[in-house]
């Protein structure tokens, strides 16, 4: 018995980001954040321009640059308080400053396909002083065609 438990606790480390680890993760509900008595007075609302995307296939080993854009179409600034992507072989950046009414920004993300090959599903979690909803989930698929071996 004590050594099935060694077994699989090494078999979980071994796995990474597996592709079950990756739909657990995708699947799973973002934390709230944690905000100081947020009034409404300093919600506003956002519009995803570009909230989910297929980028097709590419070839395992290559970084893919991924871009989600958005606008907001309130009138308080829209601060993105925090990105957080669902594997740990993506990797987001949310805008630095807040974005005033009527302006556009980006949150930037790469996926390294490194190892990755087959059908890809990625989630990237964020959360805005947004009205309605402060979660936010953007999405993306790639197939990525495994490394030909020589």
């Amino acid at each position: 018995m004590k050594y099935i438990l060694v077994f699989a606790i090494v078999g979980s480390l071994l796995s990474g980001c597996d592709e079950t680890a990756a739909i657990k993760e995708n699947t799973a509900e973002p934390e709230k954040a944690a905000t100081p008595a947020a009034s409404t007075e300093a919600m506003t609302s956002i519009e995803w321009l570009d909230s989910s995307k297929n980028y097709g296939k590419m070839e395992e080993g290559q970084v893919l640059e991924v871009a989600f854009r958005f606008k907001n179409t309130g009138d308080k600034p829209l601060v993105i308080k925090d990105v957080r992507p669902g594997c740990g072989c993506t990797a987001a950046n949310p805008p630095k400053e807040p974005i005033l009414p009527g302006q556009e920004g980006v949150i930037n993300a790469t996926f390294d396909s490194k190892g990755r090959p087959g059908p890809n599903k990625k989630d990237i979690f964020v959360v805005a002083n947004t009205k309605d909803k402060t979660d936010h989930v953007l999405h993306f698929d790639v197939e990525v065609n495994a490394k030909k071996t020589n």
